[in-house]
């Protein structure tokens, strides 16, 4: 049976008025993950959205690692593992042969694997959920009409079935999509390219003995001159991309009895399947110009778009949530409004990475020169006998969390450096990054508390001391969204202490005392 996703008692209207702390527009993946993520830390939410259900279809399915250890850290973790689809291994075809393949994380010893494939519907459907008992207030088709952006915060003009009322908030957090309203309004451009390509989505229920891996071909006998990409779902739903060209016929396309013409193709001619959604996309990769404006916060799409090729939409918002949700929450608790400002640097520096990304991803799937054809099939014809050449096959460089750029006091180790996501392992009887709570240091070695600092105990012999390269007594500051902030060779508390506050922005300890 296909999947029926809840609908949401539409929410009366509210008084006009009141003032609240943080609004987020959008109850999707972003909005949801931020809505939750401030909720947890102690911030009171309302949540606007239009609908009163979650997403249809697949949409973005392959959550990384990264990602994983965010939901983890929300809650959601074990659950979307115990659903999802697991993989590491990819395999990449020209015509009828594979030219090669790819393990994404060959090394045991992560709670986390490099990717599961979850429709998104699952996802925010337990958001909601985890939501609900955190005390967002979700309202549901509570339509934003019109905003008004001031420095010391918005007033947002909201419509319902039952009337209308005005609200305003200390931050607007616009997790509205690729369409945003919040972004239209104010009259904000994405900046960036549009590509002249098509590309069919289908989700097909079928039971099949492909294994569970990613899938992706160029130029395949039976889609021939285009691409080609499967994936297998939970509940026997696999997720199939067929690239169209820019011409095509937009209404034929859809048509049920032409994708499933496109399918049995690709499947042969005794495979069983039934349709079960069906959408087609044009690949964008672009971004505002900034995603801070007074106290607007553009996150997920609504900030930045690219293509669904190698999954870091989804990805990259929900990043985005984590980024965004400490450094709010630290500001309501009275740290300077600047430290939204590193916001905007930090996911602008991981959008633009993206964007580079998707658009080299782009480019080679689908060529537009005859110079740029013949590069890829030349590509292709080494990589099957050169693994020097596989590096320069592009099917979509798959998610991976950014590097950010992070200054100030750190000693330099081989291993980590400041801006790296944190180093999961193996610890105790748990995991490493399921002990970071808020600012926390990983101490290799005996160190003693520090106010306001969670101390996690490394043994010196352990997985996780070779992973971080970690010298005898060093230690490891990792911000609340496990990034790391600083490494240093030795306990200081001094220069931990230092390393905080600047991450704060807010005055050293000594002059906040004076």
């Amino acid at each position: 049976m296909p999947h029926t996703s809840p609908t949401y008692a539409a929410t009366p209207a509210a008084p006009s008025g009141t003032r609240h702390p943080a609004v987020v527009v959008g109850g999707g993946l972003v909005g949801l993950t931020l809505a939750l993520d401030l909720a947890r830390r102690g911030v009171p939410v309302v949540m606007l959205d239009d609908d009163n259900t979650v997403s249809t279809g697949s949409r973005a399915i392959c959550i990384a690692k990264r990602t994983l250890e965010i939901f983890a850290r929300l809650g959601l973790g074990p659950r979307m593992l115990a659903k999802g689809i697991t993989w590491n291994v990819g395999r990449v075809f020209a015509g009828a042969h594979e030219v090669f393949n790819f393990d994404l994380l060959p090394e045991g010893g992560h709670e986390y694997p490099a990717f599961i494939n979850l429709q998104q519907y699952y996802v925010e459907e337990w958001l909601v959920e985890a939501c609900l008992e955190a005390g967002v207030d979700l309202r549901w088709r509570h339509r934003v009409t019109a905003v008004a952006s001031r420095a010391d915060g918005a007033t947002i003009s909201v419509g319902t079935d039952a009337g209308d009322y005005t609200m305003d908030a200390d931050w607007l957090l616009a997790a509205d999509g690729a369409r945003s309203f919040v972004r239209e309004t104010l009259g904000l451009p994405f900046v960036g390219r549009t590509f002249r390509d098509r590309f069919l989505i289908a989700d097909v229920r079928m039971q099949a003995p492909f294994p569970t891996e990613r899938w992706f071909w160029f130029d395949p006998p039976f889609h021939p001159n285009q691409s080609a990409l499967l994936h297998k779902q939970p509940d026997d739903i696999w997720r199939i991309d067929l690239q169209l060209g820019w011409d095509a016929d937009l209404d034929a396309e859809r048509d049920p009895a032409r994708v499933t013409a496109r399918v049995q193709a690709m499947l042969g001619p005794d495979a069983r399947f039934t349709l079960e959604w069906v959408s087609i996309y044009t690949f964008r990769c672009r971004r505002l110009a900034r995603f801070v404006h007074d106290r607007v916060v553009f996150v997920g799409d609504s900030a930045h778009q690219v293509s669904p090729f190698g999954a870091r939409g989804g990805n990259g918002g929900v990043q985005d949530a984590d980024n965004l949700a400490w450094k709010l929450a630290a500001v309501l608790q009275g740290a300077p409004a600047s430290l939204i400002d590193t916001y905007d640097d930090e996911r602008i520096l991981a959008a633009d990475e993206n964007i580079l990304h998707s658009t080299r991803a782009t480019d080679f799937i689908t060529p537009k020169t005859p110079a740029a054809r013949a590069y890829r099939d030349a590509v292709l014809s080494l990589a099957a006998t050169h693994p020097w050449a596989r590096a320069m096959v592009n099917s979509g460089r798959l998610s991976r969390p950014c590097r950010l750029a992070l200054t100030g006091d750190s000693d330099v180790w081989d291993r980590v450096r400041p801006g790296d996501p944190a180093i999961d392992a193996p610890l105790g009887n748990g995991w490493l990054l399921g002990q970071v709570r808020g600012f926390t240091l990983l101490a290799f070695g005996t160190a003693p508390p520090l106010d306001g600092v969670t101390t996690v105990g490394v043994p010196p012999d352990s997985l996780a001391a070779r992973r971080y390269g970690a010298p005898p007594g060093g230690v490891v500051l990792i911000r609340p969204d496990q990034h790391v902030l600083a490494t240093f060779d030795r306990f200081d508390g001094a220069r931990i202490h230092a390393a905080i506050d600047a991450c704060l922005h807010r005055a050293p300890a000594m002059e906040r005392a004076a």
